[in-house]
């Protein structure tokens, strides 16, 4: 039904109407023809605490890299990954004042992009929805998001990107980068000019690179992908439809324990090629094999041991298309239709016999694969309305969208040898442990109003937004020869997040020139998550019968002040916040990642007590001489349990945790990034400390804080013969070569570990250097 509405809206949009309603959530996306060299635009005139990433900063880092990556120097932010350019999916994630990555909300020119989870059910990352290249900025508020974004997991602040618009002249722009890792990287993007109020540009990109770990073969990422967009304008109406398309295939890196990294080091990996000493420690723990058990040489143990850590593959085709008009000088209204569909795939090599007949032989193996399958397919509407009425700026908008997901996990037991796992595995899978099908409604409504006072120094916003999603998960027997058995196969039920008044405040008062006070007030609730290892319909029928009645949706109340100094040179951003974050959803799997398809391993889902974050952050912005920006940022987060955890698994244990800090919440953060532009002459570094992390509720059990620093130079030749422009520029990560944990397994979280055994952190990169070179045509 939603997608024959969708079709008719479609049809109707390049009638109706459309602009956004808010600045800073729909954006007017010129960011990058302003000129500006600024590094981060200070949110003046909010009611709540933004930054603004603009282009500028991206030339730090290497080309390509994920945007999300880039905002690591903010404010409050914590952004991981395990490689130089941020685009491995599994290790990505954000931390921002105490909330992980999927309670933010992200869109992306308005359209909403999910939770930003891997394994995603509902959205994809900024990596595959759009090439660096073709960003015009990215605005974080980093404790609460406006009501017209759409998004049903912002607890915490929110993400809005948006995309470049067509350039108004007819050119041709292409860069090719290569470094360490065996890295090479190709961009090129033509734009067509604006003709009679008629732009275009399409883009696109290919990237490849190795892993860093200490594994022989099997260990390439290769990534494709295409935006294209198209304006049209005239006076009053706006029209703009944009595409993106993304093949990635990632080889994947190893999780690991602090007794791993004692006992094996930073790079520990699979042992590819060496296809028989795998085959040896594999048949270690399959009675059944003939081949003989020839265990892992000391300070291995078997249990460390695999061929390779799996591939990553997804594919992504995310469209949509927007109408902006003024329907009269005073009322302004915007329509958005968006479609996207997503194939993932994550394939593994485990320990279990490959029988190639109906009795064990010499040549049966123990070893199988493992083939984790999810799909997306939703389609939604965002539409907004925004009327001035004297010193009222009203606005109301909605947001729909229907989606099913899927996921599944399969197994193949027709191994005969090794091969790439670098693609989607065709034919019919031997077994099935799960297979789960979730159809999900998703219904938001906001209405605000802002009012301006005293000659526009005071500002006042205040309004509410309602929230309806529903996903109904459906246990299907799926593909394989095999259906799923009943003590493994995911939950068939129904879960519903609703609130129909969440309300939201904010204050700005422009105190006296270039001085402001602002304050704001948030309630806000989070849709159950889903998808495999995420929500808590993906666990057993039976573990479903018990929980799931008594579930309840993660809400937090978020309160946050401070004062901005806008002034030429210096720009100064001081914040301080508070926030109750009631209901967290924890999850318990008994088994590590690497383990968790063995018998006896399963999730469970309980709401915990809550967390209380109370913090300040500042950031500073200071441009002495044209040419030269230095920016610096400080955040405090203490984020703290308020109870005792009871932790029930077959009995229930009550550990200390009332006050102890949050897992993967540093409290303390510093960055400092200067940058220098003289004549075609561009230099850019950046360091960030980042303070200690625990992975226990306990505290038990940490990782030390860490410094690193990102070096960027570049030289900009201008005009050369017949090309508008040329540039060369070199860039070096982790310039210091320091080597740390960098993301942890949320999924893995655990009450304690006084042995240091649960596999949780990926070790970060080491030092790596890439040279690009630059044409523009």
């Amino acid at each position: 039904m939603l997608k024959k509405f969708v079709f008719a809206l479609t049809t109707a949009a390049c009638l109706t109407v459309s602009v956004q309603a808010h600045a800073e959530e729909a954006g007017t996306a010129e960011a990058d023809s302003t000129g500006s060299q600024d590094i981060v635009v200070v949110g003046t005139g909010e009611t709540r605490s933004v930054s603004t990433l603009v282009p500028a900063n991206l030339d730090i880092l290497p080309p390509g890299t994920s945007i999300q990556k880039a905002l690591n120097f903010l404010p409050g932010v914590s952004a991981q990954s395990i490689d130089a350019l941020g685009t491995n999916e599994q290790s990505l994630t954000l931390q921002v004042r105490g909330f992980n990555t999927t309670h933010l909300g992200y869109t992306l020119d308005g359209m909403p992009l999910g939770d930003g989870a891997y394994n995603n059910y509902n959205g994809l990352t900024i990596s595959r929805a759009l090439i660096s290249e073709n960003l015009a900025r990215a605005d974080l508020a980093t404790g609460i998001a406006g009501l017209g974004i759409a998004s049903t997991s912002n607890l915490g602040g929110a993400l809005t990107y948006f995309s470049s618009d067509p350039k108004a002249d007819l050119g041709l722009k292409v860069n090719g980068t290569i470094g360490s890792e065996r890295s090479r990287r190709v961009f090129a993007r033509f734009d067509t000019g604006e003709h009679d109020g008629f732009s275009a540009y399409v883009s696109g990109h290919y990237v490849e690179q190795d892993l860093f770990v200490n594994q022989g073969d099997y260990i390439r990422s290769t990534g494709k992908q295409l935006n294209a967009k198209v304006k049209y304008e005239i006076e009053g109406v706006k029209i703009t439809a944009f595409a993106d398309l993304s093949r990635t295939n990632q080889a994947d890196d190893a999780y690991l324990s602090k007794d791993m990294l004692n006992r094996l080091g930073w790079d520990w990996a699979g042992y590819a090629p060496d296809w028989n000493r795998y085959l040896g420690v594999a048949a270690c723990t399959v009675t059944t094999t003939p081949i003989k058990c020839a265990a892992a040489p000391a300070p291995q143990k078997n249990a460390d041991v695999t061929f390779t850590n799996g591939q990553i593959l997804r594919n992504d085709n995310l469209f949509y298309i927007a109408t902006d008009v003024d329907v009269t000088a005073h009322l302004k209204a915007h329509l958005q239709v968006y479609h996207h569909n997503d194939k993932g795939a994550g394939n593994n090599w485990i320990a279990g016999l490959s029988n190639q007949g109906t009795t064990v032989t010499t040549d049966d193996i123990p070893v199988q694969i493992r083939d984790t399958r999810y799909t997306i397919d939703r389609t939604g509407v965002v539409g907004s309305l925004s009327w001035q009425l004297g010193f009222n700026q009203l606005q109301a908008g909605f947001w729909i969208e229907d989606n099913t997901s899927s996921a599944a996990r399969y197994l193949w037991t027709n191994v005969t040898g090794p091969f790439s796992l670098a693609q989607f595995l065709k034919g019919q899978p031997d077994l099935a442990q799960w297979v789960q099908e979730t159809a999900w409604k998703t219904r938001q409504f906001y209405v605000q109003d802002t009012v301006k006072l005293l000659d526009d120094a005071l500002t006042i916003d205040f309004g509410f937004k309602s929230t309806y999603a529903r996903s109904d998960a459906t246990a299907i027997r799926g593909i394989a020869k095999a259906a799923p058995p009943a003590s493994s196969q995911f939950a068939t039920g129904s879960l519903v997040a609703k609130d129909n008044f969440l309300p939201q405040i904010g204050l700005h008062w422009q105190v006296a020139s270039q001085h402001e006070l602002f304050a704001s007030y948030a309630e806000n609730m989070a849709m159950y998550q889903g998808g495999f290892k995420l929500g808590p319909q993906s666990v057993s029928q039976a573990v479903w019968d018990v929980q799931g009645k008594t579930l309840k949706p993660e809400t937090s109340k978020s309160f946050e002040g401070g004062y901005r100094y806008v002034s030429g040179p210096l720009q100064v951003s001081l914040s301080g916040y508070y926030v109750k974050f009631h209901d967290r959803l924890l999850q318990y799997n008994p088994c590590p990642t690497n383990q968790q398809q063995n018998p006896g391993c399963g999730n469970s889902f309980h709401n915990a007590d809550s967390v209380t974050s109370k913090g300040a952050e500042i950031g500073v912005l200071w441009k002495p001489l044209p040419w030269l920006n230095w920016y610096n940022s400080a955040s405090f987060n203490k984020s703290t349990y308020d109870d005792d955890l009871n932790w029930c698994t077959t009995t229930c244990v009550l550990y200390a945790t009332a006050g102890k800090q949050q897992v993967d919440t540093p409290k303390t953060m510093l960055a400092s990034v200067l940058s220098v532009k003289q004549g075609g002459f561009g230099a850019s570094i950046q360091g960030k400390y980042t303070g200690r992390r625990y992975y226990t509720y306990t505290n038990d059990q940490s990782f030390a804080g860490y410094f690193t620093a990102d070096l960027g130079l570049s030289y900009d030749f201008g005009e050369v013969g017949p090309l508008k422009g040329a540039r060369l520029s070199l860039n070096v990560t982790n310039l210091t070569n320091k080597r740390y944990a960098s993301n942890f397994d949320s999924s893995v979280f655990a009450p304690n570990d006084p042995t240091g055994s649960v596999v949780v952190f990926h070790s970060s990169a080491p030092r790596q250097v890439f040279g690009t070179i630059g044409f523009d045509f």
